[in-house]
């Protein structure tokens, strides 16, 4: 293991000092490559937090462009991105944060093709994955291919003025995918997102932030392990609370299928 730069003892002091880090944790940040699905209002704090750490690597999915209606609440945009990509302009704000992070743009949706042969190739340099889609269906995907790689997923949601987060290692005996928390949901044909029901802003900028926090743990190993756990927040309260999540034995992405 290379030692940090002056520069990186620097830059990255305040985390050196916290013995749960250190200089050995900080550069176990520097080589992380960090998977991030959806670049709103979740991505947004979380690709901001991240380059602000020093995560060596970044790889950000998302189609979508920016809207007048994102700046409510996703940070790294302005009134001047508008109808440009999210991955794009993502990609510069996170550099002028930290030029060091090197940043890889896919401005398409993640889908099922991911899960076939080359996916192996892909997703093999990934130390953590986070999720900050808005849909069950790219959210289930997402938790199997964190399994069929066993890469550990970050998954965070909001709505309104509700967050929740947990983070999942479903391939291990003892710990559940996010499938077994959420079974086959499936997206209503109403509800158009967070444009039908609404969100706090400040709500999304805890939940990235949170995300972030949750996957440099990944990476470093400080405090406890979270997995197995959802984190669920009320901003009406306020108040925040932690449940267990079980293993759905019978899961069709982590358990084992009934016997017939």
């Amino acid at each position: 293991m290379s030692p940090l730069s002056d520069e990186q003892l620097d830059r990255y002091a305040r985390h050196i000092v916290l013995k749960d880090i250190g200089g050995i944790g900080q550069k176990r940040i520097i080589d992380a490559h960090i998977l991030i699905v959806g670049a709103g209002g979740i991505g947004c704090p979380a690709i901001q937090y991240l380059a602000a750490a020093g995560i060596g690597a970044l790889t950000i999915f998302d189609d979508d462009i920016i809207s007048l209606s994102n700046l409510q609440r996703q940070v790294l945009f302005t009134e001047n991105d508008i109808g440009k990509a999210k991955v794009e302009v993502a990609k510069v704000a996170a550099q002028r944060i930290n030029p060091d992070v090197e940043i890889t743009t896919i401005n398409q949706r993640l889908t099922a093709q991911h899960l076939g042969e080359d996916g192996a190739a892909f997703f093999a340099s990934f130390d953590a994955i986070i999720d900050g889609s808005d849909n069950y269906q790219t959210r289930l995907l997402v938790s199997d291919l964190s399994v069929t790689h066993r890469i550990p997923l970050v998954s965070a949601a909001i709505g309104q003025f509700q967050g929740q987060l947990g983070t999942f290692r479903g391939w291990q005996e003892d710990k559940p995918c996010y499938r077994c928390f959420v079974g086959d949901a499936l997206d209503p044909d109403d509800c158009d997102n967070c444009s039908e029901v609404g969100v706090l802003g400040a709500m999304v900028g805890l939940m990235g932030s949170f995300a972030a926090m949750e996957a440099i743990r990944v990476v470093t190993g400080f405090g406890q392990d979270p997995a197995g756990k959802l984190q669920l927040f009320d901003g009406l309260a306020p108040a925040m609370r932690s449940i267990n999540l079980p293993k759905d034995p019978h899961c069709k992405s982590c358990g084992t299928p009934p016997q017939t």
